[in-house]
């Protein structure tokens, strides 16, 4: 079980390190929403539920209104928590219908790292960025390193970068990240006004 310190609160950062599922829905709900409220939604989501880890199949079974509720909060586990329900609920019925309802079944028969990239761009909310990202994190973070897992990852994969979720390890590799992507949101804005 690794030791991670995404959501920089050490309940949270806890379940994320056992639970892939938690992981999982800890970065669809990256988006929108400040990446350590994100991963720490996955904590709170199974303290409202009763639960130690989460679960695909009571997940993808719930009742989407019971389930939108349980988002809704207070706090709420997301800037958009309806729509979020929904997409989790999405989430885990294809994790149940393909994965046999485990998380870790999407890397677990040791894909190269080219075919995890595109089972993770299948999952709903999962675009090609945040699946390199997510592909990165699993590789830097948890070990699950299939050939050619960086060079499928590109730029997030690469080694001592300081660019995504992938890398954060603590507060000050969090403000490194957070740097980042400032100057990345700079460039952009001044790309866009030539």
């Amino acid at each position: 079980m690794p030791t991670v310190r995404i959501a920089q609160d050490p309940a949270a950062d806890e379940l994320l390190g056992r639970d892939p599922l938690a992981l999982l829905i800890g970065m669809l709900l990256d988006q929108q929403f400040p990446m350590e409220r994100a991963f720490s939604a996955p904590r709170l989501l199974a303290d409202r539920l009763g639960v130690d880890a989460l679960s695909a199949d009571q997940l993808a079974g719930a009742d989407p209104e019971e389930l939108t509720r349980v988002f809704q909060g207070p706090p709420a586990l997301h800037r958009y928590p309806g729509s979020m329900a929904a997409r989790t609920q999405d989430l885990c019925r294809l994790i149940v219908e393909r994965y046999d309802g485990r998380a870790e079944n999407l890397w677990a028969d040791g894909p190269d790292g080219a075919a995890l990239l595109k089972r993770l761009g299948e999952l709903p909310g999962f675009g090609a960025q945040k699946s390199k990202i997510f592909l990165a994190l699993l590789g830097k973070q948890y070990g699950v390193t299939p050939p050619g897992w960086r060079a499928a990852a590109g730029d997030y994969g690469l080694e001592g970068s300081r660019r995504s979720v992938a890398d954060i390890t603590g507060a000050e590799s969090l403000s490194e990240v957070r740097a980042f992507k400032q100057e990345q949101k700079q460039a952009a804005k001044k790309a866009a006004a030539k």
